[in-house]
């Protein structure tokens, strides 16, 4: 008799993956389904791209490293291990303070969407591509997302408000990129998702009094496939010169502003959440910033200067903005919300006139997760 999979952190592929969601989706709360389709500068997003130029991509001159990638890859470390074990604790949702309660559950609906969207991304690639080595790729790295997903939703279905992640793919509003400027999003994604992740991670570990759910135990070898998947789109980049190079260098320090401003703004709009990990969202921004700066340099030719006496003021003049945007969106406000989002974007402009550090891009992109 054939063994039926019942868990996602299982699964070998995608389609497994998310089948097995699709099973638990009659669990799902429709208010989580509605924050996880919102469409804003802040929420996540669902790409879709040209598939006919990813198709093309020739990784010749970076076969060996390749080669290497896939074989961790394929070799699946982390496979069953994203799901419920002995160590997961009992979570009393019930008695949680509600302003935290809030606050995480918008944490993990933020990072399901997410890591979401990287799946079905990565799926629609491998179904409509030809090319065997891009295909492989992006079959790899959507499994591990729809693990990925499906743990946090594992962890949201005891809060009663999982996502129901196939209305998502069918309903949820997708934005087109060319492919380089989804190397360049998504690469930075990874990498600052390893950063953010690891830094959390090392600071319970450090710290365990401030681990207030079971899922943070987890965030090691979930940062490690994020690892992975940010050292196969610096590969992707490294297969053609250009893309890191003439007027990509101003593309490349658009993202990496719009991502690192991005992350500081949502992550300010919880304190009680950070308050609670006992964590300064002040001293977390610069230590993730720190940490994906070094990361980058290995494909970009430049690094944001976090250190510029500019840098931290202007964040937190964005933030204000977008908190005033945010009240004024609810409240009809029309004049205010266009003052608040003229300001959001001088903020934005001013950070991007701020030098930026010149890196000397390595021969090998090759690097492992140290932190």
């Amino acid at each position: 008799m054939t063994e039926v999979l019942k868990h996602s952190a299982d699964a070998t592929t995608v389609e497994e993956g998310l089948a097995i969601q699709e099973e638990q989706a009659r669990f799902d709360s429709a208010q989580a389904t509605a924050v996880a389709m919102q469409n804003t500068l802040l929420t996540p997003r669902f790409y879709t791209t040209d598939f006919d130029e990813l198709d093309a991509v020739d990784v010749s001159n970076v076969r060996k490293d390749w080669d290497t990638l896939i074989a961790r890859m394929k070799s699946d470390p982390n496979k069953g291990h994203f799901k419920k074990n002995e160590d997961w604790d009992d979570v009393d949702w019930e008695n949680m303070e509600p302003d935290l309660k809030k606050e995480f559950i918008d944490f993990l609906i933020s990072s399901c969407t997410a890591e979401f969207s990287g799946c079905v991304l990565y799926k629609e690639m491998k179904r409509r591509g030809k090319n065997k080595d891009v295909t492989q790729l992006f079959q790899l790295m959507a499994r591990d997302e729809a693990r990925h997903a499906g743990f946090i939703n594992d962890a949201l279905r005891e809060a009663g408000v999982a996502v129901n992640l196939g209305f998502l793919t069918q309903k949820k509003k997708y934005t087109y990129f060319r492919p380089k400027f989804i190397y360049y999003a998504t690469y930075l994604s990874e990498k600052i998702g390893y950063a953010r992740y690891i830094t959390i991670f090392r600071h319970l570990e450090a710290n365990p009094e401030y681990r207030f759910h079971p899922i943070f135990k987890w965030f090691q070898e979930w940062c490690n496939d994020e690892f992975s998947h940010g050292e196969a789109f610096a590969l992707l980049m490294k297969t053609d010169p250009r893309l890191t190079s003439g007027v990509n260098v101003y593309w490349i320090k658009f993202f990496l502003t719009a991502v690192y401003a991005t992350m500081f703004v949502r992550d300010h709009q919880r304190p009680v959440f950070h308050k609670a990990l006992g964590v300064d969202p002040d001293w977390y921004a610069y230590e993730v910033f720190k940490k994906t700066s070094k990361l980058s340099e290995q494909i970009f030719p430049l690094t944001l200067d976090i250190d510029h006496p500019r840098w931290q003021s202007t964040l937190e003049a964005i933030y204000r903005a977008n908190v005033d945007l945010a009240d004024a969106t609810k409240k009809k406000q029309i004049l205010r919300k266009l003052g608040a989002q003229l300001r959001a974007g001088w903020g934005f402009f001013s950070l991007m006139l701020i030098p930026s550090k010149r890196n000397d891009v390595p021969v090998s992109t090759c690097l492992e997760p140290i932190y």
